[in-house]
């Protein structure tokens, strides 16, 4: 790299950011968030608004190191296998995860419905934990998996508990069911706190009601846990007990958590 690319620069928070691993980062991020798709260099060089030469050489850095992977021809490129030792490393030492995982699976059992745990990062929730019911397919795996926290109930719980943290605009919609504007969104955060609950209605998976409910045993609240149910299973009555049981959880949870450092979100 050139030495531009070495140099320090103010960063966001005033410390003296090292260009080069801020690029690194930014190229990791992105390859993680493209969730599996094979990317060409053309794709990531121009996502982060660098020259493709350099981009090239970054990419090939990290294919040595193992923290991106390429298929033969060299063509394209994804997150490598390294990236699923930090991934790993983060949740094996999350005390909430330990905590939370025991108790969804009871909620799982209980209910024959998936549930989920994540964490708020930035504008987006990364899911943590699932537990995933035998009564239906998997829809997709969730663990590591982002998305936009104004399209799930998970984010919408925190957020409702979080004001400081609703983004000034919406992310783009994921489904025809997703809300586009602000003012629709700060009715659901509104009916959250007034239920104690957030719903999303097939904002971010087809064919899913999802239930999300804050977990308050941080301040701001970052973290929530949520029951996924398919539609053609969901009831009045079925509503009602999931409801029930996800309140009891989350009294459990927070009954038991300790006291920690607030996680950096």
């Amino acid at each position: 790299m050139g030495k531009n690319e070495q140099s320090e620069v103010p960063g966001p928070s005033g410390f003296r950011e090292v260009k080069s691993a801020a690029r690194t980062l930014e190229v990791l991020e992105y390859l993680a968030g493209r969730q599996g798709m094979l990317t060409r260099l053309r794709e990531v060089a121009d996502a982060l608004g660098a020259p493709r030469s350099s981009t090239y050489a970054l990419l090939q850095t990290l294919v040595a190191w193992g923290w991106v992977q390429t298929e033969p021809t060299g063509t394209y490129y994804s997150i490598g296998i390294r990236a699923l030792l930090a991934g790993t490393s983060y949740i094996d030492r999350d005390p909430r995860v330990r905590l939370v995982h025991p108790i969804l699976a009871d909620v799982c059992s209980t209910l024959g419905e998936t549930v989920h745990l994540a964490r708020l990062d930035r504008d987006q929730v990364v899911y943590l934990a699932t537990v995933e019911s035998h009564e239906y397919t998997r829809v997709m795996p969730r663990v590591g998996r982002r998305l936009p926290a104004v399209h799930t109930s998970l984010g919408k719980a925190i957020l409702a508990e979080n004001p400081a943290a609703v983004p000034a605009q919406m992310a783009p919609a994921l489904t025809r069911h997703s809300h586009t504007g602000i003012a629709a969104l700060e009715a659901d955060l509104d009916a959250a706190r007034e239920s104690g609950h957030a719903v999303d209605d097939q904002e971010n998976t087809e064919g899913l009601r999802c239930f999300g409910f804050a977990l308050r045993y941080d301040d701001p609240v970052v973290d929530a846990i949520s029951c996924s149910v398919p539609m053609g299973r969901l009831t009045p009555e079925h509503e009602a007990r999931i409801i029930e049981v996800m309140e009891s959880a989350r009294s459990r949870i927070e009954d038991s958590a300790p006291v920690i450092a607030t996680p950096i979100a």
